[in-house]
């Protein structure tokens, strides 16, 4: 009997402890609905701009003929996967793609961890603004302005870099269409236009570090080397750990705009990659079930590798996105 009046008492409980929590679930909705129907435009936004779309995934197995659209295209299977597998142009450029990506993050992902140490360290107020102003500018400047610019620096005829080249008595160096130089434009470019905004992410996670962590080595007598070492990068080490994981997923989706800018004939060879392979298959020469197929590949490669660094870096050091 005893036992009978226990297990009905915790299920009295249980429902009771339900019904609270539903109460409370209520209450806060109607508190904060404003709140709520502000996500409304931000819902509708992916649903009609991201995931309607995804529709279309189905061209990929499909001879897709605009005219006849989706329903009456005829379905290939994995015909376009073969092909693209096969093909003689797709494994050179999956290969230009992945070393350019690699070295982007190679040396491009350091670089606003190290800006962002540097000017956390800066004292003077007016210089660490106007170094992060400076750092700022070029994100918010399209790569068809920053491409021209590129161009017209390292011009054999009226760029800087050739023209001190020359005052020293040397040749002009073609270096836009060289093949030796092109990536490491690529890479350098990238980083002098997206290094600024990157080091806002790490401020803003250095700017929560407890300031008695430094208090206190100083005391103990440690220097500033000393104090990023043990005090700053472990701190900021679950934002670097996140910002890595998305770093890596996007190593197989190249930066379209740069490339195209500054891509020419010369450069095709190791310069030329998914992005730009897929825009003339698609938009030049009107394969839009092709076109698709190697945006599909692109994405399944992206997720894979996003869900490998998540799995490695929790495993590692207990940081990961989910």
């Amino acid at each position: 009997m005893e036992s009978n009046a226990i297990i009905v008492t915790r299920e009295v409980k249980d429902r009771v402890q339900q019904h609270v929590t539903k109460e409370r679930a209520s209450k806060l909705y109607w508190k904060q609905k404003y709140f709520f129907f502000m996500l409304i435009p931000v819902i509708a936004y992916y649903l009609i701009f991201h995931y309607a779309p995804l529709y279309g995934i189905v061209i990929a197995f499909q001879n897709y003929y605009p005219l006849k659209g989706v329903s009456g295209s005829e379905f290939v299977g994995l015909d376009h996967f073969k092909e693209l597998f096969t093909g003689l142009y797709f494994l050179p450029v999956l290969k230009n793609t992945l070393i350019i990506s690699t070295y982007k993050l190679i040396f491009g992902f350091p670089a606003p961890i190290i800006l962002c140490l540097i000017l956390n360290e800066v004292r003077l107020v007016f210089f660490k603004k106007a170094v992060q102003t400076i750092t700022y500018l070029p994100h918010f400047i399209s790569w068809v302005i920053l491409g021209g610019i590129v161009i017209e620096f390292l011009s054999p005829t009226r760029g800087l870099i050739n023209a001190i080249i020359m005052d020293l008595g040397h040749k002009p160096i073609l270096f836009v269409t060289s093949e030796t130089y092109f990536r490491s434009i690529l890479v350098l470019s990238s980083i002098w236009k997206e290094v600024g905004w990157s080091t806002i992410i790490y401020l803003a996670a250095i700017t929560s570090v407890d300031p008695e962590l430094y208090d206190a080595a100083d005391m103990d007598g440690a220097g500033r080397l000393r104090k990023i070492w043990n005090i700053t990068l472990p701190s900021i080490m679950p934002v670097v750990t996140i910002m890595f994981i998305f770093a890596v997923g996007g190593i197989i989706n190249d930066d379209f705009d740069q490339i195209y800018n500054l891509l020419n004939a010369s450069v095709l060879s190791v310069g030329d990659v998914i992005s730009t392979y897929t825009y003339q298959i698609g938009l030049v020469k009107g394969d839009y079930s092709f076109a698709t197929t190697v945006g599909l590949f692109k994405n399944m490669i992206a997720f894979i590798l996003i869900l490998l660094t998540n799995y490695v870096a929790k495993k590692t050091n207990d940081y990961s996105l989910w």
